[in-house]
């Protein structure tokens, strides 16, 4: 097993097996997994800062088994920030926190390809910091379908004075992301009015929404899934890859190249792979920086 030893901010790294292929149809090794998160770090750092991270690992890439790990690894290094949470059974928990570079590729190096994170910070558990519509994309419907349903979800929330932001799943479909930022904003009050307007796009567009979770109900529509704002629950992190055949990441668009994406009819045009997503972030910046400060209050319904 080959080894390397990096320091970071004076810490010392060992990254592993570097030259395994974990994303074996497209030559993408861990050591191009590592130099992606290391490129890409300025811009996700502040989306984890904070929140408890899921780790989804791929030790023998993307092709082959993976698991989920809400509790940060035992054998972490001493320096690695972590936070007492409450898990899926009730029971506390110890999450990795990734606060820094070298966190972020001390937990690369654990082939996580994926990151994941709650919508409320480790501090706030039940105090979310944004609302999202999860759209995904029933049988015989596509990315497509997801972007008609995110511009007509951006202009019914712009008639009630909330902002939104779009970005990629990364997979099949697409997230509209409502900053919030205010102490008193709950996950009831999330979880309510994303259902109440979910229920209000299927009943103005049978043909296209479904606000309904059974597969039956899915079938050439989109689902908006609201339930996904719940404290137990986790979205993948803006700018972290997928584990697809490419490494594609989950990636913000403006509402204007969305708009474009959807006129062109192809799908494949809406997947952004690693280095686009690099050279993107670093010429426009980070597309999704006002879900870090943006403050919105939910009007009621």
């Amino acid at each position: 097993m080959s080894r390397k030893v990096v320091e970071i901010a004076g810490r010392r790294l060992s990254l592993s097996n570097l030259e395994k292929d974990l994303y074996p149809s497209h030559g993408f090794t861990k050591a191009h997994v590592l130099e992606y998160y290391r490129r890409i770090a300025a811009f996700i750092l502040p989306h984890l800062h904070d929140r408890a991270l899921t780790l989804k690992r791929y030790p023998d890439g993307v092709a082959q088994a993976f698991f989920f790990e809400k509790r940060c690894p035992s054998h972490r290094p001493a320096w690695t920030e972590t936070a007492e949470v409450r898990g899926d059974d009730g029971e506390r928990l110890t999450a990795c926190l990734v606060n820094d570079l070298e966190t972020l590729l001390w937990v690369a190096n654990l082939a996580s390809l994926e990151l994941h994170v709650p919508l409320a910070r480790a501090a706030s558990p039940e105090t979310p910091d944004a609302m999202v519509f999860d759209l995904d994309p029933g049988e015989q419907a596509d990315i497509l379908d997801c972007a008609r349903v995110a511009l007509i979800l951006r202009d019914l929330l712009s008639r009630l004075r909330l902002a939104s932001y779009a970005k990629t799943s990364g997979q099949k479909g697409l997230h509209v992301y409502v900053p919030l930022n205010r102490q008193e904003t709950t996950f009831a009050d999330t979880k309510t009015f994303s259902r109440a307007v979910a229920v209000i796009m299927q009943k103005n567009y049978p043909e296209l929404v479904t606000a309904k979770m059974a597969k039956e109900y899915r079938k050439g529509r989109v689902f908006i899934n609201w339930s996904q704002n719940d404290s137990a629950k986790t979205m993948v992190c803006v700018y972290s890859l997928r584990a697809r055949e490419k490494p594609v990441v989950s990636f913000p668009l403006e509402w204007g190249e969305l708009e474009s994406l959807a006129g062109l009819g192809d799908p494949e045009r809406f997947q952004v792979i690693h280095s686009e997503a690099v050279r993107r972030a670093e010429e426009k910046g980070d597309l999704f920086r006002e879900m870090l400060v943006k403050q919105q209050k939910l009007p009621h319904l």
